[in-house]
């Protein structure tokens, strides 16, 4: 893509992504996404009704008088955004590509992270990993992660997701809140995804469209498979071949669901033709209960 147009479409993503971060997610995100724990802040004199847990007894051997220790919420977080870049996100017949939605998904989710002072960082990956971006704050990071996402070519199309899940796990140590946004079409990746959900604090964001739950009949048609390459003919006529299919796409989503559930991951699933606003504050509320 060149520089202008790129510049151009980072400029329109900016803008409706950072508008949604402030205006409709900021509360809902910093609710939803806890620090990593208390830190002491003061010491008061002590009230009626404090714990006397809290009670400092250096400073109330100091004063003669007892005092408690204030604590507040350790804010600040690290969150990481494991984008899937493998060849199945060109693929969108309503209203978007999947790559286009999963691109506002992920800008939206770093706005609103650097909002409330946290770090962001990307994995991007097939099936491996095409280019890992650390932890920063501020928009200038934001928006390079943007035209990262907008303008990155993958040197393969497949995907691994549990390679990206053991890849995030070994190079970010610390306690950190992750999307894994992807179709979660591929390999299996039982037992990577609940490591990693031990560890740190794992949401699935999964990005599909319509067309790839069902076949409709038009006749015989060359299919490509976007990530093999692969060519094949399938007679789309044929009621059973569509009832075949169905089942096999119903199976692997219950698959996947039962999996994520297993594991104690939250997770939203969200189409091509779809406004994502509603499913993500939706995962936000979710989280505050």
């Amino acid at each position: 893509m060149e520089t202008s147009a790129l510049l151009k479409k980072v400029r329109k993503i900016e803008i409706k992504t950072r508008g949604l971060s402030s205006q409709v997610f900021s509360g809902e995100y910093h609710s939803a996404f806890k620090g990593k724990g208390m830190t002491f802040s003061e010491v008061r004199e002590y009230q009626y009704g404090d714990d006397i847990r809290s009670i400092d007894w250096n400073v109330t051997a100091r004063f003669n008088a007892p005092y408690v220790k204030i604590f507040e919420e350790e804010r600040e977080l690290t969150v990481m955004l494991l984008v899937d870049v493998s060849g199945s996100k060109e693929f969108g017949t309503q209203k978007q590509l999947k790559q286009d939605l999963v691109t506002e998904i992920a800008a939206v989710l770093a706005f609103s992270a650097i909002q409330n002072n946290d770090k962001v960082g990307v994995i991007l990956f097939s099936n491996k990993i095409e280019k890992f971006i650390s932890p920063k704050k501020g928009s200038a990071h934001i928006l390079r992660i943007i035209r990262e996402l907008i303008n990155f070519e993958p040197t393969s199309r497949e995907t691994d997701i549990a390679e990206a899940l053991r890849y995030f796990t070994n190079v970010i140590k610390k306690k950190s809140t992750a999307f894994l946004i992807s179709d979660l079409i591929g390999k299996k990746f039982d037992d990577a995804i609940k490591i990693t959900n031990k560890k740190h604090d794992l949401v699935a964001v999964r990005v599909y469209d319509v067309r790839e739950t069902e076949i409709p009949p038009m006749g015989l048609v060359k299919v490509k498979d976007a990530e093999t390459g692969k060519m094949i003919w399938v007679n789309t006529s044929s009621q059973k071949v569509r009832d075949h299919y169905k089942i096999w796409w119903k199976q692997q989503e219950e698959r996947v669901n039962d999996l994520l559930k297993k594991s104690g991951v939250d997770a939203v699933s969200i189409r091509t033709d779809q406004d994502y606003v509603r499913p993500l504050m939706n995962l936000f509320k979710k989280r505050e209960k």
